[in-house]
């Protein structure tokens, strides 16, 4: 049985913990490899030798930083067919898929190649006699990154970039699920230039995350996986002194007016329901047709285009909508919240229940489901299912549909078709949601803006990628001086206001 271990100082570092956690292949259900767990010991000894490696990293100049940045492209367009056959292997994610998984986190170094702009201070001359001011930009030291199972590549790349760039060092704490994606991301930086112990990555479960949180070394966290997890590691960083980022669960809605292109919204919702088996947290999981005529015309055109889907295993081609879900556990979760919406009245319009493929019996692959007459009552509404189930809550005018999403617990994105500029100006300017599509189904930004949700989506004042990336992993320092002329005359003792 393969054993996947950590990355410490530049090499595979074997763990000695005896705790190991299984990867299992999602269309097979059969466990491919084993992967070591950390003890809190090898965790501190990561971070103490990345704490060593910050400092001459920190030092260097954010020019130098960038070409390893920059290399560091080169190398993924390289491996990408490397990446994403791994990525899929272990996550079940299609190929094509998992090439967008990369190509996203991608273009999230290119950005971090611009860092010595994003890094500069301000100045000001002659603030008052003989005196300047100016501001420093300067990394924070060791921080850390969390990162889930549902974009193995993207999310790490995501926090890896802007940390390094910015000149910190980084313990990545992967997921347990598929973790060896981040282990040859960890290889390419160093064949990047990288210098040895700048990235570690620390391979394990809560044990190794209260580890970091506990660790006074570490000054940052990000994090993104579920609500409750988001706000438990955002509340234990905020009372230990650290910068959290942490990002959590979504219901995203997206309202379909009188007005849209039917045909557009329903192939919209198609791949933004059920791409990636809905694990997504930009996943659109509601929606909201306004009137029941625009409601039952949806319905008519969603029906064909869902039942056509094409499940399988990413070996299967690239043909292939959707894989299998990422685990047993998560399979059994689905059903029983699929189930929880027929007990409680809504109407199952495709069943994907008995969804069964010949020669992957117990893999862990989920039939689509489509819900019509969905309330915000039911389980199925008020619940992130993270499957490839869509429900359909009718409205009965804008105020309505909007209200909708505005009163809903998560806020981290959210979509409208309409053809009215007015409407669409309303809907992006009112709702209460931190990222808005208009006529775009999943409202990712792109790399030089900043990807965040609201409310329960989201904790902490900074958002990932962008130029909030190097807020949250720089601090700034003030510098006043004064060169006075006349010194020779003596010194002046009393502080002067600067008029």
């Amino acid at each position: 049985m393969k054993e996947i271990h950590h990355w410490i100082d530049g090499k595979e570092y074997k763990g000695t913990s005896g705790r190991f956690s299984d990867v299992f292949n999602p269309a097979t259900g059969e466990v491919q490899a084993r992967l070591s767990l950390a003890t809190k010991a090898e965790l501190d000894h990561a971070v103490e030798r990345a704490a060593e490696a910050q400092v001459k990293w920190g030092a260097t100049n954010p020019q130098r930083r960038a070409r390893v940045m920059m290399e560091f492209v080169r190398l993924i367009n390289r491996d990408m067919d490397k990446l994403a056959e791994a990525l899929s292997s272990e996550h079940g994610k299609t190929l094509p898929d998992a090439k967008g998984d990369v190509q996203r986190g991608l273009e999230v170094i290119e950005f971090c190649i611009g860092a010595p702009h994003l890094l500069k201070g301000e100045f000001t001359d002659s603030a008052g006699p003989g005196i300047d001011m100016y501001s420093m930009r300067q990394p924070l030291g060791v921080v850390a990154g969390i990162t889930p199972f549902n974009f193995p590549a993207m999310i790490p790349l995501w926090k890896m970039g802007p940390a390094l760039a910015a000149g910190n060092a980084m313990i990545l704490k992967p997921s347990e699920r598929d973790p060896s994606v981040p282990l040859m991301l960890a290889q390419l930086l160093q064949e990047a230039g990288l210098p040895d112990g700048v990235l570690q990555v620390v391979n394990g479960d809560k044990d190794s995350v209260d580890a970091i949180l506990d660790n006074p070394v570490i000054q940052a966290v990000g994090f993104v996986g579920s609500t409750p997890i988001a706000q438990y590691i955002y509340e234990r960083a905020a009372a230990t002194g650290k910068r959290a980022q942490c990002f959590g669960g979504a219901k995203n809605h997206m309202i379909i007016m009188p007005d849209a292109d039917l045909d557009q919204a329903a192939d919209a919702l198609v791949g933004a329901g059920y791409g990636a088996a809905g694990e997504r947290c930009m996943a659109i999981s509601v929606a909201v047709p306004v009137g029941e005529k625009t409601a039952d015309a949806l319905i008519e055109r969603l029906v064909p285009r869902i039942e056509k889907l094409k499940v399988g295993p990413y070996t299967a081609g690239n043909d292939v909508d959707y894989g299998p879900v990422v685990t047993r556990a998560a399979k059994e979760n689905i059903l029983r919240l699929v189930q929880s919406g027929i007990d409680q009245g809504a109407e199952l319009v495709v069943d994907g229940r008995d969804f069964n493929l010949q020669g992957y019996e117990n893999g862990f692959f989920v039939g689509p489901h489509l819900f019509d007459r969905v309330t915000p009552d039911m389980d199925i509404y008020k619940t992130e299912i993270f499957g490839p189930v869509l429900s359909t809550v009718r409205a009965g005018s804008y105020e309505e549909a909007i209200g909708l999403a505005m009163s809903h617990e998560y806020g981290n994105g959210t979509a409208i078709y309409t053809r009215d500029g007015d409407t669409a100006r309303d809907f992006a300017s009112r709702i209460n949601i931190g990222m808005v599509g208009i006529n775009v189904p999943i409202p990712v930004p792109l790399a030089y803006h900043t990807f965040g949700g609201w409310k329960k989506s989201g904790f902490g004042d900074l958002n990932q990628h962008g130029p909030d990336a190097f807020r949250f992993y720089t601090r700034t320092k003030t510098v006043t001086a004064r060169w006075p002329s006349g010194i020779k005359e003596g010194g002046e003792f009393n502080f002067r206001a600067m008029d």
